[in-house]
């Protein structure tokens, strides 16, 4: 078995015969020569490694395919076209369309038959169409091992073989898992997806701590138990429950299993579910693939069997989409679920991040590949070419969850925040964030009424969540000793990273043990609403300024009975857009309210000091006229009246009250004036069997996102990360000054 040999920082390149930096394309590249000389039995003599292909556009430095395959070492030695092109990529960087096309072109130029584009987390194979570049490019399943390279037939039976997507594959393994649970153990269906979660969580752990990348096979579980059964104690723990543990306290800061949990079903069920999914190693398996199969095994699990709903996707881009969240904002979902809104929030601000490291390598490019490349001397040329690999491998450091200072980690380690008051739901939102490429550390179990760690008042700029509604907070249900967090060394880690906020913020449940949970919100006192306080939450949540996208039922904020709500609500933020959608959309998840989508923007502190003024001048001069006017209303009653004409007075003096008042607001609102705008769609991209339709949610995004960037509803103070060249090495510019983003 070929292996890579990695030494002092230096890989080996067996193409080459020497030894190379060690750099994260470099290592993806030599994985992947291992693997066709392992698993397809190529030898190293058909194969050529940074390979010049005919390339006649300006701008692009020489086109070098990254592995080069041929059909012999002779055709190789005759520099005939080779079979194979192979782009390589780094791991953590996500392959993008373009990218396929730069294989794509460079295995056409070359005129290949097959081209392969991996960061060996993802590998995909294309097949190539001589003499034209498609629009689209046709997916197929595998490249032809070394033994049928000169068969045309079996050639061109592969060439034939479009590929299906595994991430199907992958969902419908996840269900069948749990229907061996439930078939074996007898278990319910929840509790069936709990044990589900555990086994995805120990697989997690196995695949990220071995660093040969080896999946948590049936047989690596074998080999590991038979290890373990020789020193295993008498009364020691069964292996699976040992590696049960051994991920407790890997995760043991997610808080995402109690102390005593264990592994609730017999060992061999355990075995045969590592079995159904060995086929995919979790580290290594793309986000895109891992992400929606998860999401699709949740659908179909939860939906189907455990009686909750989720927030449909078309809603949720759309809404994300409204809000159009910036790196470095701070996002939370106070009622998380299963982390659908974090996780588009997440792709959402990721996809700007790599949008701008694509555009930076383009300005390299045009940097380096100018006029003057094309008069270079040969050598010269490489020496160029290894510079601009050489900036690209440092600018993707920026995309590389596991670099401390890299603009992914700090997005997924820093702004990413959520609670929801079931435990499996927490659970769920944490798996299927890491499915999705992490982000899952600041997903709690909490009631998302509480504070808790790093989500508390006035923190966020951008809140998206869909509350439960429909339900009452019960007026017994008091805050107690158990709401309290108490663990002291995470206190102390929570206190470095918050500051005093953090201690303050503690103080909501520490200094009210035994108090009503209404008390804690002024709209307390008006409803016992789940949704109604769920407003007033995420309005406390905001910082001055920041935007909140919530689905409540159809005119929460119409009802006469919660004008005070209302009232409250335009006291502290704008309404900057109110969307009412048919009750289909959520007919296909099991809810039945008709909802709408609100939009709000709590007050700036300018705003809100705008405010206050120009309330406290209008309820002036409302006590003023009710002063006046009152005291006439008095006058025209005796000066000893009868009980009737006391009741007629006092009803009367109501009546000027509820006018005056009445005429401020309306004042106050002519004063502190703004657009409302108000939509109404049709169809929302899902009917009421969950079948993809017609979206008017996409126009309306599109035309409410010009309206309001020319009404400046918000500034993006957020500016464009910049970057420089300074003595050939790049930089990330912060406040003008150079920094180092990779490395140690």
């Amino acid at each position: 078995m070929m292996q890579v040999e990695i030494k002092d920082n230096k890989i080996f390149a067996p193409l080459l015969g020497k030894y190379l930096v060690l750099k994260p394309e470099e290592k993806v590249r030599q994985e992947y020569i291992c693997r066709l000389v392992n698993d397809y039995g190529f030898s190293l003599e058909q194969m050529g490694q940074e390979i010049k292909v005919s390339n006649s556009q300006r701008g692009q430095g020489r086109a070098m395919a990254d592995i080069v395959i041929w059909k012999n070492p002779k055709d190789k030695h005759d520099s005939k076209s080779p079979i194979i092109v192979v782009e390589c990529k780094a791991e953590h960087i996500t392959i993008r369309e373009d990218d396929y096309f730069q294989g794509y072109n460079y295995a056409s130029w070359a005129g290949a038959d097959f081209f392969v584009t991996s960061n060996i987390k993802e590998t995909r194979i294309f097949k190539v169409i001589k003499g034209n570049i498609p629009k689209k490019l046709e997916e197929i399943i595998d490249i032809p091992k070394a033994d049928i390279v000169n068969n045309e037939k079996k050639i061109n039976d592969l060439l034939k073989q479009t590929k299906a997507f595994t991430r199907d594959e992958f969902s419908k393994l996840l269900f069948k898992c749990h229907n061996i649970i439930r078939n074996n153990d007898k278990l319910s269906p929840e509790a069936a997806f709990d044990e589900i979660s555990k086994i995805l969580f120990i697989k997690i752990r196995y695949e990220r701590s071995n660093t040969g990348a080896q999946i948590f096979s049936k047989d690596n579980f074998k080999k590991a138990k038979e290890s373990y059964e020789q020193f295993k104690p008498k009364d020691g723990k069964e292996f699976y429950q040992f590696l049960f543990e051994q991920t407790k306290e890997d995760f043991k800061d997610d808080d995402l299993f109690e102390a005593s949990e264990i592994i609730r079903i017999r060992e061999n069920s355990f075995e045969a579910i590592v079995e159904e999914l060995q086929i995919y190693n979790l580290s290594t398996t793309s986000d895109d693939v891992k992400g929606i199969a998860f999401e699709q095994f949740l659908g179909r699990t939860f939906r189907g069997e455990l009686g909750q709903f989720f927030t449909p996707r078309t809603i949720v881009d759309f809404m994300v989409k409204v809000l159009d969240p910036e790196e470095g904002e701070i996002i939370c979902d106070p009622c998380c679920g299963s982390g659908g809104f974090l996780i588009k929030a997440f792709e959402y601000v990721r996809a700007k991040i790599e949008q701008e490291i694509h555009d930076e390598k383009e300005r390299i490019k045009k940097l380096y590949f100018d006029d003057a490349f094309d008069k270079m001397p040969e050598k010269e040329k490489e020496r160029v070419d290894e510079k601009v690999t050489e900036l690209f491998s440092k600018l993707n450091a920026e995309l590389d969850i596991n670099n401390e200072k890299s603009r992914l980690r700090v997005l997924s380690y820093d702004c990413i925040f959520g609670t929801d008051a079931n435990p499996r739901m927490s659970r769920t939102a944490k798996m299927n964030m890491i499915m999705h490429g992490d982000g899952h550390g600041g997903v709690h179990h909490k009631d998302g009424l509480l504070n808790v760690n790093g989500i508390f008042e006035n923190r966020f700029d951008v809140i998206l969540t869909n509350p439960p509604f429909g339900s009452r907070v019960e007026k017994s249900l008091k805050i107690s000793e158990g709401d309290k967090y108490t663990d002291e060394a995470r206190i102390i880690k929570y206190r470095q990273r918050y500051g005093k906020a953090y201690d303050e913020a503690q103080k909501q449940v520490n200094n009210n043990i035994g108090k009503p949970l209404l008390s804690l919100y002024k709209t307390g006192a008006m409803s016992t609403l789940t949704e109604v306080l769920f407003i007033e939450r995420c309005l406390n949540l905001l910082k001055p300024g920041g935007r909140l996208g919530i689905v409540l039922p159809e005119g929460v904020l119409n009802n006469t009975n919660l004008q005070k709500i209302r009232d409250y609500v335009e006291g502290v933020a704008k309404i900057i857009l109110i969307t009412s959608i048919p009750q289909d959309v959520f007919i296909a998840s099991g809810a039945t309210v008709k909802p709408s989508l609100l939009f709000f923007k709590k007050f700036t502190e300018e705003e809100q000091k705008q405010y206050k003024h120009i309330v406290k001048t209008e309820k002036a001069t409302e006590a003023a006229l009710y002063k006046v006017e009152s005291e006439q209303i008095i006058k025209s009653f005796p000066d000893k009246p009868t009980a009737e004409q006391k009741k007629d007075l006092k009803e009367k003096l109501k009546q000027l009250e509820t006018k005056l008042d009445s005429k401020t607001k309306q004042k106050i609102k002519e004063r502190f004036n703004y657009q409302i705008p108000i939509a109404e769609v049709e169809k929302a991209g899902i009917s009421t069997t969950g079948a993809a339709i017609e979206n008017e949610l996409e126009p309306l995004e599109e035309e409410f996102t010009a309206y309001r960037k020319a009404n400046k509803l918000w500034d993006n103070v957020l500016q464009e990360v910049k970057y420089e060249i300074i003595n050939e090495d790049i930089f990330r510019m912060e406040l003008g000054e150079p920094i180092s983003f990779y490395g140690k």
